[in-house]
């Protein structure tokens, strides 16, 4: 059995943030970064929106920089995906993985991300982060005056569509059904509807993604007349959900009905001792400045929790 003060679950930016502080705070630390590690930054080219990069830095390279400064402080790294977590303050925490092994520690930081809903082509998978993305925020500025594609008829894809329509020249959001049957609200499909540059196209969905080392164009399935068509255009943000990595949790701590964890007091989960930061319990922001800082919570957290 391996005994640490502090085991992170996650080696993405919140996951590392926290391996940071804690472990120049002294606390004996193991990150089990999942596998493949790195979290969606490991999948994104230029990232352009994190603080001290103002020529930009590329996601894989932001990551290992963060990794080595984790492990530079003395966090141990270890790249394998944890399968269950048991116990609890007062007798140890259990942080089981894959492989089998089994380690102890006094404290839990929960980093584990969320993922996108995807549409499962092929293409979808081959053109990711060649023009395929699932966030505006994170990638809209690199199609400036270019026409792109939103997926998808909820909240969340209005808001993709307005953001995009800052820097794209046209912004066409395929719906898969009709008006009447979308998820969004209504007042957030009135903006969208408002803004000159959105177009809609109803009972639509992608059938195929073109391009060879960039997205080239769409082919379109018509759902109402039975029929295809090929869409130009050079970016696709898919905006059909998120979802939470926790699965792998069960109902250790409380979850929402979306699969989020909880929180309470900051960064607290509803065991104690357990702390939560990053994407798992943020269905809002999802970015990596945002995920970064409560990681720094977490562990500041942790800190004063074993301090105490």
């Amino acid at each position: 059995m391996h005994n640490y003060d502090c085991i992170i679950i996650g080696g993405g930016v919140s996951g590392l943030t926290a391996g940071i502080y804690t472990s120049r705070s002294f606390l004996k630390t193991l990150i089990i970064a999942g596998f493949p590690a790195g979290g969606q930054l490991t999948w994104t080219t230029e990232v352009e929106n994190f603080p001290g990069f103002p020529e930009g830095v590329m996601g894989p390279e932001l990551i290992e920089r963060m990794r080595n400064q984790a492990i530079k402080f003395g966090s141990e790294v270890l790249d394998e995906n944890v399968v269950s977590v048991s116990g609890n303050y007062a007798l140890g925490f259990n942080v089981k993985t894959e492989s089998g092994s089994l380690f102890q520690a006094k404290t839990i930081i929960i980093a584990v991300g969320s993922s996108p809903k995807k549409l499962g082509l092929p293409s979808e998978e081959k053109l990711s982060a060649r023009g395929v993305s699932y966030c505006a925020v994170c990638d809209g500025a690199f199609f400036k005056n270019q026409k792109v594609v939103v997926v998808g008829g909820g909240d969340s894809a209005m808001e993709e569509a307005i953001y995009l329509s800052k820097y794209a020249s046209e912004v066409v959001v395929l719906v898969r059904g009709n008006k009447d049957n979308m998820r969004a609200s209504a007042i957030m499909v009135e903006r969208a509807e408002k803004n000159p540059k959105v177009k809609f196209m109803f009972f639509s969905q992608i059938k195929e993604i073109k391009g060879e080392s960039k997205v080239s164009s769409v082919l379109i399935f018509h759902s109402d007349t039975n029929s295809e068509t090929e869409l130009e255009a050079t970016g696709v943000f898919i905006a059909i959900g998120w979802k939470p990595n926790t699965d792998f949790l069960g109902d250790y701590v409380e979850k929402d009905t979306a699969g989020y964890i909880k929180i309470y007091d900051n960064t607290k989960t509803s065991i104690e001792g357990v702390y939560v930061c990053g994407d798992s319990s943020d269905p809002r922001y999802r970015q990596a400045i945002t995920a970064s800082g409560t990681g720094a919570m977490a562990a500041i957290d942790v800190e004063r929790f074993l301090s105490h």
